[in-house]
């Protein structure tokens, strides 16, 4: 998603990833983009819900990368908006599912915010067994860089 002659959009400030329960796909996001771009952006994340902990198999692909999710703590909208993160303070909304897309349209009715979905497979009770499921998770995994990678570029490791 390179923007006209072939070069990468800027980043923005403030980046919130959602989806369902802010336990596989949206910290995936969260860390692989901390990773690939460091404190050049605020980067949080955030589920419709937050019934779940962090999933431990998005743990294991994610540090299969360099990129540490076991401290990481689900957290809802609301909760969100509790520990003092505003949504109007979020330049763009990436939400990796339907219900979180309409979660935050819901929200930012009031708001001007951009939402954006980026459909990203959800492999929670897929696979047969445990190999199976971990090639789903890298699947989402690797779905997630990608896009990360095709619209800002290859990030500060890269320009290191």
């Amino acid at each position: 998603m390179m923007a006209d002659g072939g070069k990468y959009l800027d980043l923005p400030q403030s980046v919130l990833f959602c989806c369902d329960h802010n336990s596989v796909r949206s910290p995936m996001a969260e860390g692989i983009m901390k990773q690939l771009y460091g404190t050049e952006c605020y980067i949080q994340s955030v589920g419709v819900k937050n019934d779940l902990e962090i999933d431990g198999f998005s743990i294991a692909v994610c540090a299969e990368i360099g990129v540490e999710l076991s401290r990481h703590r689900s957290r809802s909208f609301d909760e969100m908006e509790q520990w003092g993160d505003d949504l109007s303070s979020f330049d763009l909304v990436l939400a990796l599912s339907p219900a979180s897309q309409r979660r935050a349209l819901d929200l930012t009715q009031f708001y001007h915010l951009e939402v954006e979905y980026w459909p990203i497979l959800d492999p929670t009770g897929l696979g047969d067994d445990r190999e199976a499921r971990l090639a789903l998770y890298r699947q989402a995994r690797d779905q997630i860089k990608e896009r990360l990678i095709a619209r800002w570029g290859p990030g500060i490791e890269a320009e290191a």
